[in-house]
């Protein structure tokens, strides 16, 4: 049942990446054509003049796509294990995508965002927490601290996917509240990565959950099976103590005499 779920989480998982890269591709190429009146262009007409904030326009929408594909290949451990070089180069590509492109072209238009402060506070707020989980992910991959490194990605492309939760939210909001294109803007602007952090921190602590759990059940495995090859060279030992929790308390169950230990009640 596990891997089940395991295999349909999977699945799913990258097929909102895959759907998501291709849609924000499609949007990329009807941007390459340079017209000022199509698509998010159409609400930045006050803003289109300024050759800053267009060339951090552009910068962001090309770029982004790519860090956005990055994702189909650095949460694969079949790539991870097979193919290190590949998660290498890619990984490198989305860092410097992030931290050198991406970062002061998201800063130049946080500061020109719809939806006046709250909205240049939110976006303000999701790009200085991409730069820093970005940065901290590779500070924990070089010191070889790689399951830290492994939660500062999934929190980093939590908050590239908000290139899609984004204008997702903005459909769902404005088609249940139908609020004015102002307040729409401010709503939209922190429920496009708020909400992708909170379900990174729930995947990231289920992760370690699962983790410690499989780690204790090896452990109560081990030990039971250590007492029965004990038991079987004629040597008393009535209990066996296994630890329970991660603050040092321990249990003590008989073995022997059909009473199972927690490995037999599974």
């Amino acid at each position: 049942m596990k891997t089940a779920t395991y295999i349909l989480a999977t699945l799913l998982s990258y097929l909102a990446i895959s759907m998501g890269t291709y849609l924000m591709i499609r949007m990329a190429i009807d941007y390459a054509s340079f017209k000022t009146d199509i698509h998010f262009l159409k609400f930045k007409q006050d803003y289109i003049g300024i050759p800053l904030w267009r060339a951090a326009f552009y910068t962001h929408v090309f770029s982004a796509v790519l860090a956005l594909g990055a994702g189909l290949t650095q949460f694969s451990e079949h790539v991870l294990k097979n193919h290190r070089r590949l998660h290498r180069t890619v990984g490198w590509f989305y860092v410097v995508t992030i931290l050198v492109v991406n970062f002061p072209a998201a800063m130049v238009m946080a500061f020109y965002a719809n939806g006046l402060l709250p909205s240049k506070i939110a976006f303000t707020i999701l790009d200085c927490l991409w730069f820093w989980f970005t940065l901290k992910a590779v500070l924990a991959a070089r010191d070889k601290r790689f399951k830290e490194h492994k939660q500062y990605m999934i929190r980093s492309y939590a908050l590239t996917f908000s290139a899609i939760t984004l204008r997702t939210w903005k459909i769902i909001l404005g088609y249940v509240f139908h609020p004015d294109p102002l307040h729409l803007y401010m709503m939209d602007a922190w429920m496009g990565f708020v909400p992708n952090l909170l379900v990174a921190e729930l995947l990231i602590q289920t992760k370690g959950l699962t983790l410690y759990t499989h780690v204790r059940n090896n452990q109560v495995r081990q030990h039971h099976k250590d007492h029965r090859k004990t038991a079987d060279h004629g040597h008393d030992v009535p209990y066996a103590h296994i630890p329970v929790s991660g603050f040092g308390q321990r249990t003590a169950y008989p073995t022997g005499d059909g009473v199972g230990g927690p490995a037999d009640q599974e």
